[in-house]
């Protein structure tokens, strides 16, 4: 077999950013589960396997230059990409490899790691990859180290994965370039569920699924469906084959699954409360839910940290809202469906971490605050930040190096901007994370320099390339609509995304 072992090359992957990497993310996971974790704010080695076109690891090492990142991928084309992105944003804490998980095993010039992360990885190669990972973990990770680990799972995937037997299956019989196969591959499932198939009518949801996947990314679609390799693993399944490293599961890095409120009935939780070994309790409660897709903190050698501590740290652990503030969600969406957070304590906090960086302690102390319980206060950042809303921040302590470092990185993000349109994220000094910050916000930002006016610089980019802006899945064709269209897309992001941009450190 070739060196690509089954994996799909000829057909680049996402230019994703995946917040559940990040080593702030990771270690609010790890307290609120009462497990022991690196300080994200210390001197740690960081490895990413598997890391694609490294956006997640050069975001990552921008946001956190305190840390040492190193990452691997055995794709010579994208790691190329990785590295020169690195080189334009001079981050010097940042070192990619060219190499298989075989390879990166035997290397000699690595220090122990603090966090090893791999994310879309372990489903999607052959089982002596997944021995490769294992012991990568066994050698490098550092007792207390962690690994973050995503990968997709059974039960859930089990009514849908003979629907994607039959996608690779035709792409593998057309044969010819990867991004070739996709859309014919789903054109003949289509034809396959219209044809009155008993297999698509005796699975709810299995045709929106399939005409959901016509609308999605098509590179994605043939990084997920079109591999040799894929594997459905149950969550045992994965703990045993770590437990080999030496390693114990803590915490999901899915915070809203630790919220049994919105995922479990009462019956359910009691019965997960009387199945003593975690192992058989985890996969159970994969049954209750129907899980297909986890995001898995392990431990090696897990000491449970105790609740002084927690309660300490956590209650002065400063959170910030990274959603404008009127975008603000507080229908909260778990397993059970969705529910309804009180508005009576969720607005209050929202407001204050609008403002910029609070700790539950602050908020306590703030008049829109102050009748709320401080545990109260701290659930709600925490259910905040699962959602997608909120995010927890660093200490104050580094942050103008943190400044630094993404404004470098970011002006890079901007002068591509209008030349390239995949590079969706931007680098927060002040969560140490990522931000989403589409094309046009990006645009906007870049003209918004000295003697620029954003609307124009806009306009000229998309001009450029031919490009024009589009309304309700059409290109504007008239000119005066479509300059009418950019002015009021400039002032919506000056009213909403900009402050909101500023909040986070990268305006």
């Amino acid at each position: 077999m070739s060196w690509s072992g089954g994996y799909v090359t000829d057909l680049e992957y996402t230019y994703g950013f995946y917040r559940e990497l990040a080593p702030s993310l990771q270690s609010l996971a790890l307290l609120w589960s009462r497990a022991g974790a690196p300080s994200p704010s210390g001197k740690l080695a960081y490895c990413e396997l598997g890391c694609g076109h490294g956006m997640s690891a050069n975001i990552l090492a921008a946001a956190n230059p305190g840390i040492e990142f190193f990452a691997t991928d055995f794709n010579p084309g994208q790691v190329a990409f990785a590295r020169e992105l690195a080189a334009s944003t001079q981050l010097a804490n940042m070192h990619f490899f060219e190499d298989s998980f075989a390879e990166f095993a035997e290397r000699k010039d690595l220090p122990e790691f603090d966090i090893i992360s791999l994310h879309g990885i372990y489903s999607w190669i052959k089982a002596e990859y997944r021995e490769n990972i294992c012991e990568i973990i066994r050698r490098r990770l550092k007792p207390g180290g962690i690994v973050y680990i995503s990968y997709n799972c059974l039960p859930g995937w089990a009514a849908a994965a003979p629907m994607r037997h039959l996608l690779y299956l035709h792409g593998k019989t057309s044969g010819g370039p990867t991004g070739t196969r996709v859309g014919p591959a789903l054109d003949f499932a289509a034809k396959v569920e219209a044809s009155g198939s008993r297999y698509f009518q005796s699975v709810p949801g299995l045709k929106q699924r399939l005409e959901k996947l016509h609308g999605q990314n098509r590179n994605y679609v043939a990084h997920e469906y079109m591999n040799d390799a894929w594997q459905l693993l149950y969550f045992s399944d994965v703990a045993a084959e770590l437990s080999e490293a030496k390693l114990g599961f803590a915490a999901s890095a899915a915070l809203l699954d630790a919220i049994d409120v919105i995922n479990l009935t009462k019956e359910q939780k009691a019965l997960l409360g009387g199945i003593a070994d975690p192992v058989l309790r985890e996969t159970t409660r994969d049954y209750i839910i129907n899980q297909q897709f986890r995001r898995d903190l392990f431990v090696k050698g897990r000491v449970p940290a105790r609740s002084d501590v927690f309660e300490t740290e956590l209650v002065d652990l400063p959170f910030v809202l990274t959603v404008p503030l009127d975008d603000l969600n507080l229908t909260i969406k778990g397993a059970l469906g969705g529910a309804n957070a009180s508005e009576g304590v969720y607005r209050p906090i929202a407001e204050i971490i609008a403002e910029g960086p609070r700790s539950a302690r602050q908020i306590v102390t703030d008049a829109r605050g102050s009748k709320i319980k401080l545990q109260e206060i701290m659930q709600a950042l925490y259910i905040l930040t699962g959602a997608e809303q909120a995010h927890p921040c660093l200490p104050p302590e580094g942050a103008d190096a943190r400044r630094a470092s993404t404004d470098r990185f970011n002006q890079v993000i901007l002068e591509r901007a209008p030349h390239f349109s995949e590079l969706r994220y931007m680098a927060s000094p002040v969560t140490g994370s990522g931000h989403p910050v589409d094309r046009m916000a990006q645009l906007f930002l870049a003209g918004r320099a000295p003697n620029t006016d954003p609307k124009h610089f806009a306009e000229q980019a998309l001009a450029r390339r031919g490009e024009r802006l589009v309304v309700d899945g059409k290109p504007v064709t008239d000119s005066a609509v479509h300059e009418a269209e950019m002015a009021k897309r400039v002032r919506a992001f000056e009213a909403k995304q900009l402050p909101l941009l500023k909040r986070l450190g990268i305006a």
